[in-house]
Parts: C-alpha cells; structure tokens; sequence
C-alpha cells in the first residue's frame, strides 16, 4: 500500500500552507523568476531530509557546487550529508576512461543527460531529489514534445524508487515556449513571485497552484528572504482560529472614560479612534494598555508613524509609566519600517504576539501609516478586515488609530473604515474662552450600550481627565461650535482624574 503520510518541506510556513506538507514519493514542480528563492527553498527541503536520517541528492545542470555552497553559507548552512551531481565536473561520464574531467551540459545530448541523471539515482537511491533546472534540459531538446517526453520518463523513471522529487524551472523562456503540460504532469505546482516596486524593497509572495490529494490553502503567500531561509506568512483565514474566551468589558483604568462605553470595550470587539493630528488619539489607547499592563495581561503596539522612543517620552509626561510595563516585557512596542514590511508579514507579527506571548491588546497606530507603507499592495482594508475577524476570534481588544484630514472645522478621511468598527470614538478640537480645547463622544458601540453627550476632556500631567456634558455648545461635531450658556462646566485647574 502507497504511504500517504505527509513529509515535512523544512518550510514551517510552507507546511502550514500545504496541511503539514507534501505527500511522499511523488513528482513536484517548484517555478520562479531567477532570484525569487528557489534554490534556498530547494536546500530547506533537501536540509529536512537530512535531519529526518534520509538520503538527498542535489541535481544541477546550472551551478556548481562551489555556488550552491556559498548560497547554503549565506544562511549559516554547510552541505553536510548532501550528495551533489554536477554535470560541469563529472569525470569518465563519457567514453570509458577517456581523458576529459569537464563536459558542458550544452555539449551533451539530452537522451545521454537523462542517463547520467538515470545513474547516479541508482548509485545514490536518494529518498528526496531536487533537479535544478528543466531551463537546461529545455535547451538541450530544442523540441517541445521532445522534452514533455523525457520528463515524462524521468517521472516514470523515479515511479516506485521511494524519492521525492523537486523540479525547478526558472521561467526564462518566453511563454509561449514554456510547456502548459508540464503542470500536468506533476503531482504538485509551487511557484515563486519577485516584484519590484516603485519604491522600497522587492516583494515576494507564492502559491501553489495545484497539489493532488491535499487541502491546501489556495491564494498568494506574502514571504522573505533572511539568514536562515525563506520566512513565508500563510495568509490569514480568521475563521480557522476561534477560541473561547468571556466577552467582558476591558476597563482603562479612567471610571469617566469607561462610563462613556458603558464599563468599556467588549473583549473580541476593536475600537476606532478617530479624529485630528495631536487630539489624543494614541494616548487614549496607551491609557488602555496602561491599565492592561497592571492587571498583569499582554499588550502589544505597533508604530508605523511615531517614533518608539518620542512615544514613551511623552507618554511618561502624562504620567503613563510605559519604561516599567516594557521592562517587564508586558509590553511590546514595534517600530515598522515604511516599505519595508508586506499584508502577510504584519499580519504574521500580530498572530505572533497573540498566539506566542498572549497578547490580550493590540493598538495599530495609525491605518493611515499601515497604508503608506504598502501603497502598491492590492485590496490592504479587505486584509485588514480579516486581521480585525481574527483578533476578534481570539477575544483580542483592538485599538485603530484613524488620523483625520484638518485641524478645526470640518474633518475629512481618506480610509472609509468606520463600517468594520465595532466602536468609534471621535476628537474634535473646540475653542472657548479663549483656549484651544478637546472634546470626546462615542458615535456607536456594538457591544452595547454607550453614552451620547459630548464631554472635554483633557491630557496634561495629571493624565486623562474627561468633563461634564457639554450642553452650552452646539456644532461641536462640525468643528465650528457655538457657545449658547455659561462656561462652568469646562475643565479648569488640577481636577481630579476621572
């Protein structure tokens, strides 16, 4: 009976994406443009079979072993266990002990390199075999049926040997001298995408096109090159990752502050701060994670706009002790670095902090950072949709940080995202008295009940303070108000917090 366990790929986020790998003994094609990974992904999966007391054999038609070497250094790798065959210094291959220790794979006939392929797996009997690349075998048949028929012995060849076997086709011919078929031929289709951007680095992502007998999931797969080998980032299908959890309100610490939330943001809902540059956007949610932070649960932010450091600064001017919290390790503030981070690697980041260091809290400061720093990337709010769905499975208090166009007067957004908000709370500048004012209200809360008035508030060393209703104004909203009573109930002097 054929075995139709899975085997490992070396490729964590490659298991992840194929259901925990690929099936034994059969056919696969890995294809990609030259420089999108498919030599280090080849030497993972041959690394694997290494580790797992299997024989591997590495088949080059193109690279000596001198360069596979360098590219293995590059990851901190040796090719301890590999067995390489490299047609461009075989000795006696040809001739019975004629004199010539280096043949050309362009000075060879194919039926002769399908041979000397054909020979040393019998010598070898490799339970896994990468074959780089078909390119070279395309140019040496100059025929397309010529060359599906010698792959398709190659693939009979290798029937009942108990080996795994990778293809690789870097796509250098011209479409339509790639061969359609060969897809069909094998049992699996990987493929590797580089794109260059108008700025910033490369984009890589991947997908599997076909894979017989497996429930894979389909689609492209953000993924990176580092020391070490290729980091790819399943994409995130938020309904694979419910858990339970109780759907209680997450305090701030502040009684007035949770008041106008009815005790506080549901656990598994996100909250929508919106309003103009310098309102108290970001320090409102730092008071959440604040408060998070001394009941002992896990928070984590990630900063596309501020500086990490200027924020703890000002934090700490406002009397919010972050060093202590980020000390602990509580707390985890992370810089990003504008172009240099994909969808499926920030959504990876944030599944991390959730899923290895229990993060109970994540703020993203600001949507309008997150989209420039992916202004090339293809539907960024749908993906952000299916983060917040995700954090929301897994009881996840998510804070948005949403910059408005304009200081004062009427404020306009270029993120239409207030409809996948479970709640928004909204900052408006006002002016009385002869001072520049802030003002806070709730425009809806899913998970329940929420205050309608509009209140100051206000930010100094004391913290967070929130006011009385302000009844005597109208048009606050608007960003024009209009003072219709008396100014008593307005913030003055060193009230205290809450």
């Amino acid at each position: 009976m054929v075995d139709q366990s899975t085997i490992s790929t070396g490729n964590d986020g490659l298991d992840m994406i194929l259901k925990g790998g690929l099936t034994p003994n059969r056919l696969y094609l890995l294809e990609g443009a030259p420089g999108s990974g498919k030599t280090t992904l080849s030497l993972q999966f041959l690394r694997e079979g290494v580790a797992q007391g299997e024989r591997v054999l590495y088949i080059t038609l193109s690279e000596t072993r001198e360069e596979l070497l360098a590219v293995a250094a590059s990851h901190g790798w040796g090719l301890e266990g590999f067995d390489v065959f490299e047609f461009n210094s075989a000795d006696d291959v040809f001739g019975g002990g004629r004199e010539q220790s280096i043949i050309h794979p362009w000075e060879m006939e194919l039926g002769e390199t399908v041979r000397l392929i054909q020979d040393e797996v019998e010598r070898v009997r490799p339970n896994r075999v990468v074959f780089d690349s078909l390119s070279e075998m395309r140019l040496l048949a100059q025929d397309p049926l010529r060359y599906r028929r010698q792959v398709l012995a190659l693939k009979q060849f290798f029937a009942g040997r108990d080996s795994t076997v990778l293809l690789i086709d870097d796509m250098t011919a011209s479409h339509e001298a790639r061969d359609a078929h060969l897809h069909s031929l094998c049992h699996g289709v990987i493929t590797l995408e580089r794109l260059t951007l108008e700025f910033g680095a490369a984009r890589r992502r991947m997908q599997v096109q076909k894979l017989r007998g497996i429930d894979f999931t389909a689609g492209y797969h953000d993924f990176v090159i580092r020391k070490g080998g290729l980091d790819i980032f399943p994409r995130l299908i938020a309904a694979e990752h419910h858990v339970e959890f109780v759907e209680e309100p997450m305090a701030s610490g502040i009684a007035a502050l949770d008041d106008l939330l009815d005790g506080g943001p549901l656990r598994g809902t996100n909250v929508l701060i919106s309003g103009p540059a310098g309102s108290g956007k970001t320090t409102i949610a730092l008071q959440y994670m604040h408060a998070a932070c001394d009941r002992g649960e896990a928070v984590s932010i990630f900063q596309f706009d501020e500086r990490v450091g200027t924020l703890m600064s000002r934090a700490a001017a406002f009397n919010l002790d972050l060093a202590r919290h980020v000390q602990s390790g509580c707390m985890v503030l992370q810089q990003i670095d504008p172009a240099e981070i994909s969808p499926g690697e920030f959504a990876t980041r944030v599944r991390r902090e959730v899923e290895l260091r229990g993060a109970r809290v994540i703020v993203i400061d600001s949507l309008n950072g997150y989209m420039a720093a992916m202004p090339q990337e293809q539907q960024l709010l749908l993906q952000m949709h299916e983060l917040l769905s995700y954090l929301s499975q897994r009881g996840v208090v998510t804070f948005l940080i949403n910059p408005q166009q304009g200081l004062v007067g009427t404020m306009t957004t270029n993120l239409n995202i207030s409809y996948i908000a479970d709640a928004v709370i909204l900052l408006r500048y006002f002016e009385a008295g002869g001072r520049v004012r802030k003002a806070i209200s709730i425009i809806k809360n899913r998970g329940g009940m929420h205050e309608d008035s509009i209140r100051e508030f206000r930010i100094d060393r004391g913290g967070l303070r929130i006011g009385a209703p302000l009844v005597d104004f109208k048009g606050i909203l608007t960003g024009t108000p209009e003072f219709t009573g008396a100014d008593a109930p307005l913030l003055e002097g060193r009230l205290s917090v809450g």
